[in-house]
């Protein structure tokens, strides 16, 4: 047999792996000299206060729901008995303490349908009719009668609402009127008739131009003096009304971007094909604009899920608004605040991160279209 005219060359190593916890840390905290220099800075820091705030917080801290225990190691460890304490009063706020499963299966329930509505498989007209029973039912068992209708509970006054369930209500049912009318607005600002883009652009301008702040103060004191003398719509009605339409005018920008985003061959295109101008909108425009401005949209979201603590300055006691009648209000658990402040930050920062990744989730399967 000949021998083989060429050497062969050594086996060479194997290629670096792209997968991996090593792999994610050499990609993003250390791929260049400055990253590592931020990477360093980074862990130095958290060096300086992570041990601390962990000796705080766990290791010298005070579980038990005992404020003369909790005032001895005032200073040196968290006293997370407050939380154990004053958890219903800051959960349901000033609603009586003997009814607070009604807020609690009314808040449910709505958190129920807010999971079941992200779900592509129900996303059918059925979805709709399950948001209007559960609205219908959110009110009645929180006040305890609808429309003039006794329901046989206790009643409880709209002012006595208040804790989790006023702030997901307040939150939820702003973004379901807010976006429609965004819409409606959005389109009415790229008008071609005068007195529609007029009207929506004074009304974008002129929300937009004060602080929500100052939308719930003339919603809950100058609105009633505009009404007829007797007639006061409930303060929460009116709230809503507020967030909603503040909610809607930055919404309405945001879907504009979207709509300036389609290329006007896609217009010409189906008004080839003999559509009007709503179906236009509903089937070619809408669907391709909002896909654009997702993050957008859900970053609107979750600053209208935050701002609903404003509503205390109208002695509406949301999550936020609670905590400080709760722990304000009893002087043996007041030095601990700052426990109980944590105890709402991490229920506001669960909803919001699981907005956030169902953003992610939403451009996801819409980028599955524009995928090589």
């Amino acid at each position: 047999m000949n021998p083989l005219p060429y050497t062969p060359i050594p086996a060479r190593p194997a290629p670096a792996s792209v997968i991996g916890i090593f792999a994610w840390m050499k990609k993003n905290l250390f791929g260049s000299k400055k990253d590592m220099v931020i990477t360093a800075l980074i862990f130095f820091i958290l060096l300086l206060f992570v041990p601390e705030f962990v000796n705080w917080s766990v290791w010298q801290a005070v579980f038990q729901n005992d404020a003369d225990v909790c005032q001895q190691a005032r200073g040196i460890g968290a006293c997370w008995g407050v939380i154990h304490e004053k958890y219903r009063p800051i959960l349901f706020g000033r609603y009586p303490f003997e009814e607070q499963w009604r807020p609690l299966v009314a808040t449910l329930l709505m958190i129920a349908l807010l999971v079941v509505s992200c779900i592509r498989y129900f996303w059918n007209k059925k979805l709709i009719l399950a948001w209007v029973m559960v609205v219908i039912a959110f009110f009645g068992l929180m006040g305890g009668s609808l429309f003039g209708v006794h329901l046989g509970l206790t009643r409880v006054n709209t002012d006595q609402w208040g804790g989790l369930p006023l702030t997901i209500m307040l939150a939820t049912l702003s973004i379901i009127f807010a976006f429609p009318i965004a819409i409606l607005v959005a389109l009415g600002r790229r008008s071609d008739l005068p007195a529609i883009k007029t009207l929506c652009i004074t009304y974008v301008e002129l929300v937009r131009g004060v602080p929500l702040i100052s939308v719930l103060f003339m919603a809950s004191f100058m609105f009633p003096l505009l009404m007829p003398a007797g007639t006061t719509p409930d303060v929460l009605l009116r709230v809503l009304i507020g967030i909603t339409l503040f909610a809607a005018a930055y919404l309405a920008e945001i879907v504009r971007g979207g709509l300036q985003a389609i290329p006007r061959g896609q217009l010409e295109a189906a008004d080839s094909l003999g559509l009007g101008y709503w179906k236009i909108q509903r089937l070619v425009v809408l669907p391709q604009a909002l896909a654009h401005v997702v993050p957008g949209i859900m970053n609107n979201f979750i600053a209208i899920f935050k701002d609903t603590s404003l509503v205390t300055i109208v002695s509406l006691y949301e999550l936020s608004g609670s905590l400080g009648l709760a722990i304000n209000g009893d002087p043996n658990w007041r030095p601990f605040k700052i426990e109980a402040y944590l105890f709402i930050t991490l229920i506001y920062f669960i909803f919001c991160f699981a907005m956030s990744r169902y953003s992610l989730w939403v451009e996801r399967q819409l980028n599955r279209s524009h995928a090589r």
